[in-house]
Order: C-alpha cells, then structure tokens, then sequence
C-alpha cells in the first residue's frame, strides 16, 4: 500500500503595493458607527441636560463661567418680568442662547462620550454568567459559576464553553473563538506555552479541549477593563490637555477682571461726556462670553474622548488617554520586521547548486526534504520545484521512507528515502551534519549562503548524505508601499528601528529595502530594552509593539506599548494599548491618530482664540458709539443696531460650536507634514480662517435679527 504526498498549496503574497490607510479603512468598517448614530444622539440629548448640574461643569472652567452668566442673565430676565421693565425681548434672547451655547458644549462631550457608551454596551454582551468546569486538587471536575473563580482556579474548557475568566493554557490546544473581543469572526488557535497560551473570559471554544488557570478575580477581567476604558466619561485628562485648560482657564481670569473693570470705565465716561449709556449687566455677560475661548473650551474634552473612541473604532484598546497623546508625541517608532515590515512567510525563490550539480537534482533533493514539512517555507520549496521544473508530487510507500521533522535543536529537516539521506536547513546546522558523515563543505556553498544574506534573504543549505549539494534562496518580501510611509515618518521626525532576530547582513538588507533609518539585528529582549532606555535618555519619546513575555519588559518601558491580543497576558499587562486584531503594522496607525488629536486640538485652540477678533468689532462699538462717536469707524460690518450686534455676536458664539463638533468628533484630516509646513497650515486655514469666518456670520444674523425684527 502507498501513500500520496500531497503538494500543499502556498500561499500567494498580495500583488500591489500595501496601503495602510487603506488596510486601516477595512478595518474601521466592521467597528465603526454613524457620527450622528440616532441612538447615540438620543442619549448625549439627555446627558447634556444632566451635565448643566454645577458640580460637573465646574471641572471645566470656561464653560462653568458660562453657565453662571447664563443663569445671571436669567435671573435678571425673571426680575424684569416680576417688575414689567423694558427690554425683555432682548434680555429673554440673550438667556435662551447662552444656555444654548453651555448646552451645545455639553452635547460635545456627551457625543464623544455616548460613542464610547455604545462600545462598551456591545461589549457587556459578551459577558454572560457562564458556568465553569473547576478542576479541584484531586483532579475531580465540578461544575461552578464563573463568578466563583478565583485567580489560580484551573477549569476544564471542551468545545462550545464559554471561557470563564481570563486565563492562561496550561494543557492543550484548541480553535477559540475571540468575536466578542475583537469583531473577526474568524477563529484562533490557542494553546498551552509559547505566545499563544493567553485566553480572554467571554471568548468560546470551538475545538477540543484546554486546562486554563485563571489569572484574574472576577471585576478585574479583560473586558471589565475594556468596558470601563471606553466609558469616555472614565478618561483622566492628559498632561497636555491640562496644561491647555490651566491656559484658557487664566485667559477667563484676566478677561473677567477686564470686563468688571468696564462698568465703573463706562460710568465715569458717561458722566464725563454726559452722553452715552452705561452697559447693562446683561451687555457685560454677553461681552465676557465672547471675548473669553468659548469654542475650545466647549470642545477640548470632546477631542480627547474623540481620540480614544477613533483608537478604539481601529480595534485598539488604549489604557489611557495619555498613551494616545503620547503617540502623537513620538519621536522613534521600533517595529518587528517580520509582519510588520515584511509579509512574514518567507518564499523559495531560486535554487544555487554549486560545481558538479544541476539545478534540476538540486530542486529534486530539495522537494524530497520538504514534502513533510507543513511550514510555509517548506510549501514554497515544493511549490517552486514543481513551477520551475515541472517534479511533482510522487508515490512513496509506506514503510520506504522515513521523514525528519525540523526542531530547534537540530535546525535541519529532511527525509531517508531509498538509501538517501537528504537534509535541508541553516548552512551551519547541514554544515555539521556533512563533516560528521566525513563530506566537506564546499567553499562555493559558503559563497552562495553569504551572497544571498546580503541580499536580505534567507539562505537553506541542501545535502545528499555526506554531498553538499546547493542552497536554496528564502525571500522575506518587504510590504509594498512601506518605504513611502517610512520617507513620510521622516519627514514628519520620526525615526524608524527595524527589530530583528536576523544576522546584520540580513538585516541590513532588509532595512535598506525597506526605507528605515536604523535596525537592531540578532536582537534579544536586554537588547530591546537598552535601546528604548537609550532613546528616552535622548529626550525622545519611543513607541514598539510585543507579544511575547520576552516583550513585556520592553513593552513596560516604551512610552507607547502596543500588545498584541493573541500574544500572552504577561505583554497586554506591560503595554498601554491592546491591538485586539494583532495586527503588528498598526502601530503606525495609532501614531497617526495620536497626532491627529494633537493637531485636532491646536487647530481648534488656534481658531477659537482667533474669532474673538471679529468679535471685538461687534460689541465694542455697540457698546461705546454713543459715548464716543469715533469708535462707530469701528462697526466695520454696518450692524444695525447695538442690541442686534450684541446679540449677533452671542448667537454666533453659540453656533460656531455646534458647527463644529464634527470636527472634534472626527478630528482634522491628519497629513504626514513636518512641524513647520504643519504650523503654517494651521495658522492659514484655522488661524487665518478665525478671524475672517465670524465677520461674515455676525453680518447675517445681524440682518436675520433685523428681517425678523427680533432685535
């Protein structure tokens, strides 16, 4: 009887060039919901009533003085109604939309908030009060509630078991499927040892069967953590943001004393010219709230809450604000090579025979040696074999032959077949095994492995007993459009470090082709570590991702530790992100949305400072004109009168900020620019467009307000 070695199948690397932000979008899709999703404007409706409660306003100042002159202004509309005066069109419009402009402000952040709400209500779905199988000290298996585990609790998970808690494999391997975390349908294989041994409670088995010790209590799990980091109402703020809040919080100060300082002024010009008005307390409120930064004061913390729901919608779970801001401070990106930079599955690509051999024994040799080998680089030999030489898969008897599978000791791999002893693997490994059968080494293999590890490839030597017979030519494949993307790094000062366990000519090789700027060949976790230390002992911010315990100190050490998901739980608990799709080429994608934010934020700053200009023009001569006619050359915009100016300029005020939650929301389009060319587009378009986008707005409402004859 015989047995069929069947030719396995390879496959096939992606044509074209590899587009990040492409591959980003894909991924957004299965995550991502409407801005404006129904549901969720529904509720931040509601908690923008609930957020006007003092006690919570107050922890954002601008807006807290907001609100106190929103209720000012409303207790004198009351008093002016109790005593009949005048002007209660005017007083009552000025109320309504300074409440308004408090309220928008609050509907910001309840709808950066709400997004992360509905995140976190899809997520508690995955929570189920499952039962477990609890494996007691004598090996008896009881069944009990997953709310009873405790850390260090082994259980027993078979097929369609709802994991209990979270967990590392102790004995076994099995296909789980990890949906309710990551949104992918596709299972995963998870097994006791090595990267792959960690597994998430709420996730199901699929098949066969596992031993897991439990390595969290119950409220301390993966998803209770996951579930209370998307709450954005949770979100500490960042260094930066409250360095940003102490700047307008002082700019309030100093424009509240300017502004309390005006009445006794326009007293004792009023007296002096004995013409004019004095300004009532309601044109000092609506003067304050203009001048002061309304607009960012009213959308910081919807950029920031923005930020994080934007990481998580690319199915990364930050542990913090401060990791998000932190990547968009980052100066030097340390990426793994394999998968990260290359496709990851190296390919046969040629077979080098050396003097005495043709091409065609050599690939015969090298397809006996690998038609065992279920590894993708054994797949590619046969596959390349049978392309280029036409050898095909053959009958081999059961019982004539005797296959070598490839271990870490041995490095080598092969097959006993028919009085042939054929080996392929690391030229050093199939070097030994030559001189041991008493062969040589032949220099032309030596020359051909050396050639082929400066060309950044992988080089496998091939032997027929004690005959040395060629190398085969592995081929890592660098991502097309990688080198572009690293060119923009630089440009935007980042500097890029390819990690490698390779040798340095390999290394070399690959960094060379791949566009980075430096590369740690033969790297172990020490060496890792050393590096980062020796970057942020440079003043420089550094970002890596990991998912082996051997990544954990290094993970630990990077300002920004991106985890892989699949890898062990060591890693997740030593990075501040989780990429739930384990996806090693996201990290350029959260750098990215961490300066997004951060230019999100400084266009806004820069455009709500810059519109206060057109608001002077408004107030101030309707405030001033009668007292002192000269200031009319100020009215610029003809407004008609001084309480249509007045309140044109407070409606705006209100307005800009409903227009532009989208803007916080989705955040300014990110380009990859140098910090020069970046500060001169944001002066044009938000310092620039600032001063010029209110004078036409206060000009309309102001005729609106005159069509309509409400003031």
């Amino acid at each position: 009887m015989s047995t069929q070695v069947q030719e396995p199948e390879v496959m096939t690397p992606p044509q074209g060039d590899y587009d990040p932000a492409s591959a980003v979008s894909a991924g957004r899709g299965k995550r991502s919901r409407p801005l404006f999703d129904p549901p969720i404007v529904r509720r931040a409706l509601v908690d923008s009533l609930v957020k006007l409660n003092p006690a919570t306003l107050a922890k954002n100042p601008v807006m807290f003085v907001v609100e106190i002159g929103a209720a000012l202004t409303t207790g004198l509309l009351v008093k002016t109604l109790v005593t009949g005066g005048g002007g209660l069109g005017f007083e009552f419009q000025i109320a309504a939309w300074l409440w308004f402009t408090v309220y928008f402000a609050n509907f910001a952040e309840a709808m950066a908030e709400g997004r992360g709400k509905a995140q976190a209500d899809s997520l508690r779905k995955g929570k189920t009060d499952a039962q477990a199988r609890k494996i007691g000290p004598s090996g008896a298996v009881e069944q009990v509630s997953a709310a009873s585990l405790r850390k260090g609790d082994v259980c027993l998970c078979e097929p369609n078991d709802v994991i209990p808690g979270d967990g590392e494999v102790i004995e076994g391997i099995a296909s789980v499927d990890e949906s309710v975390i990551t949104g992918e349908s596709a299972p995963v294989i998870r097994e006791s040892g090595g990267d792959r041994s960690a597994v998430t409670g709420g996730t199901k088995v699929l098949s066969d069967a596992i031993k897991v010790r439990i390595t969290s209590n119950p409220g301390e799990t993966f998803l209770d953590r996951m579930i209370a980091l998307v709450e954005g109402a949770q979100r500490q703020k960042t260094p930066n943001e409250i360095a940003l809040n102490i700047m307008i919080a002082g700019l309030t100060l100093i424009f509240l004393f300017a502004v309390m300082t005006l009445a006794p002024f326009a007293q004792y010009s009023v007296a002096q010219a004995k013409a004019g008005v004095v300004p009532s307390i309601i044109v000092l409120v609506s003067l304050l709230v203009c001048l002061i930064p309304t607009t960012i004061g009213g959308l910081l913390s919807a950029i920031g809450i923005a930020g994080m729901d934007r990481v998580m919608q690319h199915n990364v779970l930050a542990m913090s604000g401060k990791a998000v801001e932190a990547a968009g401070d980052v100066n030097t990106l340390l990426l793994d090579k394999t998968g990260t930079i290359t496709l990851g599955n190296r390919q046969a690509v040629e077979f080098l025979p050396v003097d005495g051999v043709t091409e065609s024994d050599l690939a015969d040799a090298a397809q006996l040696s690998s038609l065992a080998d279920e590894t993708p680089e054994g797949r590619s030999i046969v596959v390349l074999a049978k392309e280029k030489y036409g050898l095909r898969g053959r009958d081999i008897g059961a019982g004539e032959a005797e296959f070598i599978e490839f271990t870490a000791q041995t490095r080598m791999s092969g097959i006993d077949f028919q009085g042939r002893r054929i080996r392929k693997g690391a030229t050093g490994s199939v070097k030994q095994h030559v001189i041991d059968l008493g062969g040589r080494f032949p220099e032309r293999a030596a020359e051909l492995a050396d050639a082929i590890s400066r060309q950044g490839g992988t080089p496998l030597a091939v032997s027929d007993g004690a005959r040395v017979l060629g190398v085969i030519h592995l081929k890592d494949i660098v991502k097309g459009g990688m080198k572009e993307r690293f060119a923009q790094m630089r440009v935007m000062g980042i500097r890029t470090v390819m990690i490698t366990g390779d040798n340095p000519l390999t290394a070399a090789a690959i960094a060379a082709e791949a566009g980075v700027d430096d590369f740690l060949a033969q790297a172990t976790p020490a060496d890792k570590l050393e590096l980062i230390r020796k970057e942020q002992a440079g003043g420089r911010l550094v970002a890596m991702t990991g998912d082996g315990t051997n990544d954990a100190p290094a993970l630990a050490q990077a300002d920004v530790g991106v985890a892989m998901n699949t890898g062990t739980m060591a890693a997740k608990e030593a990075g501040n992100m989780v990429d739930l799709d384990s996806n090693p080429t996201k990290l350029i994608e959260v750098v990215a949305i961490g300066k997004q934010l951060l230019i999100t934020r400084g266009a806004l700053t820069t455009f709500s400072i810059a519109n206060d200009v057109a608001k002077y023009f408004a107030i101030i001569p309707a405030m001033f004109a009668v007292t002192y006619p000269s200031l009319n050359r100020l009215n610029i915009m003809q407004l008609h009168t001084p309480e249509s100016a007045i309140l044109a300029a407070v409606i705006f005020n209100a307005l800009i900020i409903i227009g532009l939650v989208p803007l916080a929301l989705r955040g300014v389009k990110y380009r990859p620019l140098s910090a020069g060319a970046l500060l001169r587009r944001n002066l044009l378009i938000y310092g620039l467009g600032g001063v010029i986008v209110p004078f036409p707005g206060i000009w309309i409402i102001d005729r609106l307000l005159g069509l309509l004859h409400l003031a």
